[in-house]
């Protein structure tokens, strides 16, 4: 589908329907017209449902398109809801209701709806294909009743989650096009694209343009081509290491490693601090089913004592990656994995943000910094102030894990270093609108972003086109020099004349 949705050149006609919107247009020419998208995120952990808006005179062009609203669907993603679909679409009439209000009623027809379910409905897929099949049946037949242009309910994969991410953190930051001193958009001289991390609830996704010297074979590289410029990105889906997941398996894994099986020592928690967990909450997940123990109960209850070693949890967290499959080469991140070396900048967002954030970090900082806020957060927080957070916040016991598996994916994963950490940069959202990839699967299947460029471009390289313009510049002063010139001489010319003139009258 990639080929599809990136290849696609520009010549190919939109559609154009006679609808209520055109008619209303017509009739009333005088006003400013705008189009509406719509996606929904259906994450492994909850829904997101998006609102997007664009002048309508430029639909096949960029840099318009805004975030306009934006709600979190009450309750979990859709895949839990694998026993009960037909329960699924309830939990959107809330949101429904509020984004029929952000939309003209009479543009409801024309606003494309586009569902795209992630990692936690792949995940679903792979244990039950049935299951995953009629929980999107069922939000098809209730999407299909709204007013607006349904365009499917589809389980993206984690291959496009990233290039659609990449799309939207480049698109959102300018590094695509900018407008020029004509109010034309031309590509930026000298900008070079950012990187983007993606950590969701069930899988986490880097994205990057590689170097010229990497495997274009490997199925991790793909040929992106946006405005008649072509990258090599190189993209990687990391199934079952979400954050959610991952703690999961963190916690199979000190059960595995523990001489007692129902209660346990967890470094991550502050000290003092425990929780309850049945075994099918860690082990009825596909990401943890290698690690059930033989004697497996999902009714089994197992308590969770923390001691707040930040020490010992780095050391922990660190086993839940397989380094040994790479054998230290430079291009394998894990689990014998390819990976060119990372370059330039990069954006994290989604659960890499919301962790720096509680660490009352954003933006860029150092390695030691994140080291020494995530140290101080576990040290320092006192049972009852963290029971005070957890019931504010349900990731908040997770935060200590959350931030040493960063560290180790970015470390020893992604192999980013003391100096290449300040390059990394945590952001939410670019002005109004969130960083995700439901902007750039919205744009790609609108077409907003063709592949070739249909706008005006320089017929010349921009070095070439500054020289151009510096000689028709020193050639106009020049103009001016001898203008003024001829200015003095006519002036003195005409003195002298009038001086001739007065001296003859005078005689």
């Amino acid at each position: 589908r990639l080929n599809s949705i990136f290849f696609r050149g520009s010549s190919g006609t939109g559609e154009r329907l006679i609808t209520n919107s055109n008619l209303h247009r017509l009739l009333n020419p005088g006003q400013i017209w705008s189009r509406y998208g719509i996606v929904l995120d259906a994450g492994s952990s909850r829904t997101t449902v998006y609102v997007y808006q664009w002048p309508a005179e430029k639909e096949n062009n960029t840099g318009v398109v805004s975030q306009t609203f934006k709600c979190s669907v009450k309750g979990s993603g859709i895949s839990s809801y694998g026993k009960k679909p037909q329960d699924a679409p309830k939990a959107f009439e809330e949101c429904m209701h509020k984004v029929k209000e952000q939309v003209p009623t009479h543009l409801h027809r024309s606003t494309r709806i586009h569902l795209g379910a992630t990692a936690g409905m792949r995940l679903l897929r792979l244990q039950n294909e049935t299951a995953a099949n009629e929980v999107l049946a069922s939000i098809q037949s209730y999407f299909k009743s709204q007013p607006f242009d349904f365009r499917g309910a589809q389980i993206i994969s984690g291959q496009e989650e990233g290039v659609y991410g990449w799309i939207t953190a480049n698109y959102l930051m300018g590094n695509f096009l900018e407008k020029n001193l004509w109010h034309m958009w031309v590509h930026p001289h000298g900008v070079e694209t950012a990187g983007a991390l993606d950590l969701g609830g069930a899988s986490t996704q880097i994205s990057f343009v590689a170097e010229e010297k990497v495997d274009l074979n490997t199925s991790d590289i793909t040929q992106v081509s946006l405005y008649g410029y072509t990258y090599a990105l190189y993209t990687h889906s990391f199934q079952c290491y979400g954050r959610n997941e991952a703690e999961k398996r963190f916690l199979a894994m000190l059960l595995q490693n523990s001489t007692t099986k129902t209660y346990l020592i967890n470094p991550c928690y502050p000290r003092d601090y425990s929780t309850n967990f049945t075994m099918g909450h860690l082990f009825d997940s596909l990401c943890t089913v290698n690690q059930r123990p033989a004697r497996y109960n999902p009714d089994k209850i197992i308590t969770f004592e923390g001691t707040g070693d930040p020490s010992l949890c780095r050391e922990k967290v660190a086993s839940i990656f397989d380094f040994k499959t790479c054998h230290d080469r430079e291009t394998c991140s894990f689990d014998g994995i390819y990976q060119p070396k990372v370059k330039g900048k990069f954006v994290a967002f989604a659960g890499f943000y919301y962790t720096a954030s509680a660490l009352n970090l954003s933006g860029s900082f150092s390695l030691d910094a994140f080291n020494s806020s995530s140290w101080n957060f576990l040290i320092n927080v006192s049972t009852e102030k963290y029971s005070r957070i957890y019931s504010m916040c349900v990731y908040a016991r997770s935060y200590c894990f959350s931030a040493n598996y960063i560290y180790h994916l970015f470390v020893n994963v992604y192999k980013f270093t003391e100096d290449t950490w300040s390059q990394i940069h945590f952001k939410k959202e670019v002005g109004n609108s969130s960083i995700g990839w439901s902007l750039g699967y919205m744009l790609s299947l609108t077409n907003q972003i063709p592949a070739e460029s249909p706008l005006i471009r320089l017929p010349v390289q921009p070095p070439v086109f500054v020289g151009i313009l510096a000689l028709f510049t020193a050639a106009a002063l020049l103009c001016l020099v001898f203008l003024a010139y001829l200015c003095l001489v006519s002036r003195k010319k005409r003195h002298s004349e009038h001086a001739f003139d007065h001296a003859v009258d005078s005689d």
